[in-house]
């Protein structure tokens, strides 16, 4: 008998990273590396915050032509003395250790109440990523310098007496990034340019210079009006009626954290591409996130019902938040406490609770004003209305095209109001129990819910003509409005009915399956839906952990989709200060046990939900075919079972 060979996989396979290898390895994990402006962004970030604290008036950027960049601000200085857990210097810590930084502790006492920073990634991966760093601290009369080399310290902190040339506090920090991590070593101008411009913008007083040594070029931006001079200087079109520009934050309320709230500045045109920009402590938000959608919840909810006071909707017209937020153009800067985003480069805000802080500003401010100009007020009611009609009038041309000869809507359908395919969706929701908290949760202008009996037939190895035996199946195809087809047919989808068609089950086990079933019926069946981008999966949540009020922020629920989420939300409780087992985990059994309210916090609103598109990913379509083959084929157990164990321990079972 032959001898195998021995594994080469041991203990001494398993490699574990230490201090900046991680960043080394996998830069695109922790920042942009089409180009080294996200890395001098974190160290602007950081000078930004010093500001934002009230610490600061200047910040100066310099491109060297060496490629190097030097980034000064007049802020308190990092501290130089000896961490006291780390017996390092806190200076070495901040630009070596991910994970260490000021921003952390957001209670009283903090250092930083509101900052962009927040995982205390930031400027260690600058530092990772840099051939050379060199970073001095201004502070209590003292001057302190270190250099360091792809990370690691090469001069160690040296500390003297300040002289009559040296600034009372602040930070330098100048870098050389390393082209190898990047695909251009240019930094991209404008987009510097855009950044450096809209920290003066957001922090009316503050001086932002930048000088380019090259071509001796120095621009200095100063906006004393902030959002309001920003704006007007940057629109494309005539304003329609003046700028509405507002502020709100929280000061001794029980829902947000004192000095949570945005400011902003609106302005509505009729022609020219709409200007948006966000913000979220200073950070620009260029995928946007929950603090828009507050902003548009606000400007819609006012508009509309200024709209419903003065009775100026035509008969037939439906008004959409998109009616009144196509023709906007904005600045929003957020502030707030403890902001979740998206990625590291923190391009979209995430945190739910930023859609009701800004709504809750927003709406009233707009209400007064649109009731004090009540003329102004009717122009901007002119130009939603007008924007509505256009939009329902291209809905009824898709209409016209399907003829006479429609099906008869499956009863248990709660379908929605609007005919707008693309704003459209139904929900395949698993149960009548979850249905009806549904059906009440729902929007009823554009969201539809299809309750389903029980699993649904396995339908890998269905005939097609055999299909619509099953109840079921015939009601899901007669709701969307498509006809059952094969991969290589032209199906007509212009009778589809929604632009998404969502399955909705339970986060557990028995949900999985139901997906599983559905995604097969839609794969074998319907796979022009999901070629096109119509079929979705929603997400709802596995657990609610309330916490209890900490330091200045109040007490909160938080939904976390998973175990891993759920031990996540813990750990950050735990840095925050909550003693353990303060808070309450409930699990969700299923959609059944939540009620109207928290199915669409969780997972029906477009604002905060998890709704995940149905693609074939890498696979194409005949090894997903095979794929699925081994799943759910009749005659395929032993196929199964090999797929089982290879790939079994990648699984998490849900006892």
């Amino acid at each position: 008998m032959a001898v195998k060979p021995p594994s080469d996989y041991s203990e001494s396979s398993i490699r574990v990273l230490k201090g900046l290898e991680p960043v080394k390895q996998r830069p695109g994990m922790y920042t942009r590396t089409d180009n080294p402006l996200h890395v001098i962004q974190e160290v602007l970030d950081n000078a930004a915050d010093e500001a934002l604290a009230g610490f600061g008036k200047k910040i100066k950027t310099t491109l060297h032509a060496d490629g190097s960049v030097t980034i000064e601000d007049d802020g308190r200085g990092i501290p130089f003395g000896l961490h006291p857990e780390e017996k390092a210097p806190v200076i070495e810590l901040v630009f070596t250790r991910l994970h260490a930084g000021g921003k952390f502790d957001k209670g009283k006492g903090g250092a930083y109440s509101f900052s962009g920073g927040l995982h205390g990634v930031g400027v260690s991966v600058t530092n990772a990523l840099g051939k050379r760093l060199e970073a001095t601290s201004y502070r209590e009369g003292q001057v302190a310098t270190l250099a360091f080399a792809g990370g690691d310290v090469v001069e160690p902190l040296v500390k003297r007496a300040a002289g009559e040339g040296d600034r009372k506090q602040g930070t330098t920090v100048r870098v050389w990034p390393d082209p190898k991590y990047f695909e251009s070593p240019h930094l991209p101008m404008a987009e510097l340019v855009h950044l450096l411009r809209s920290k003066a913008v957001l922090m009316p007083g503050v001086s932002v210079t930048l000088t380019v040594e090259k071509t001796k070029e120095v621009q200095t931006w100063v906006y004393k009006g902030g959002l309001h001079d920003y704006l007007t200087q940057c629109l494309n079109g005539e304003p329609v009626i003046p700028l509405f520009e507002g502020e709100g934050f929280a000061k001794n309320d029980d829902s947000f954290a004192e000095g949570e709230g945005a400011q902003w500045c609106v302005a509505f045109t009729e022609d020219g591409q709409p200007v948006r920009e966000s913000y979220v402590n200073l950070i620009p938000t260029t995928a946007g996130g929950t603090h828009e959608s507050g902003l548009r919840d606000g400007l819609f909810t006012a508009v509309k019902s200024f709209i419903e006071l003065h009775s100026l909707l035509p008969k037939g017209v439906k008004l959409l938040p998109e009616d009144v937020f196509a023709r906007a153009s904005y600045v929003l800067s957020a502030k707030v406490l403890d902001p979740q985003f998206q990625g590291q480069i923190k391009e979209r805000l995430n945190s739910r609770d930023a859609v009701r802080l800004v709504s809750s500003f927003v709406r009233p401010a707009l209400e007064l004003w649109l009731n004090q100009h009540v003329d102004y007020g009717k122009k901007l009611a002119e130009l939603a209305i007008k924007a509505a009609q256009v939009r329902q009038k291209a809905g009824q041309k898709v209409e016209k095209r399907k003829g006479s000869g429609v099906a008869v809507l499956p009863g248990k359908l709660t379908d929605c109001e609007s005919r707008d395919i693309s704003h459209n969706e139904v929900f395949l929701v698993e149960g009548d129990s979850a249905g009806g908290s549904a059906k009440m949760g729902r929007d009823k202008e554009s969201q539809a819910i299809l309750p389903l009996r029980g699993k649904v037939l396995n339908t890998w190895e269905v005939e097609r003509d055999r299909l619509f035996a099953n109840t079921e199946i015939h009601d899901i195809a007669v709701a969307i409005g498509v006809d059952p087809h094969g991969p290589n047919d032209t199906p007509d989808l212009s009778g589809l009915r929604y632009g998404k068609v969502c399955i909705l089950s339970d986060a557990d086990v028995d949900g999985s399956h139901i997906q599983v079933l559905l995604l097969t019926l839609f794969f074998r069946h319907f796979p022009k839906l999901i070629e096109s981008g119509n079929v979705y999966v929603a997400r709802p949540p596995l657990f609610r952990i309330d916490a209890p009020a900490r330091g200045k922020k109040p007490a909160s629920k938080t939904y976390a989709l998973d175990e891993g989420e759920r031990i996540a939300i813990l750990d950050k409780l735990r840095k925050e200060g909550v003693k353990e087992g303060a808070w309450t985990i409930s699990r969700f059994k299923g959609l059944g046990e939540m009620n109207a309210e928290q199915l669409w916090e969780t997972t029906l609103n477009p604002d905060t939900r998890r709704l995940m598109p149905v693609q074939l990913g890498n696979l194409d379509f005949l090894q997903t075919e095979n794929l699925i083959t081994k799943l759910m084929g009749k005659g395929e157990a032993g196929a199964r079972r090999e797929l089982m164990e290879l790939h079994g321990d990648s699984v998490e079972v849900d006892v």
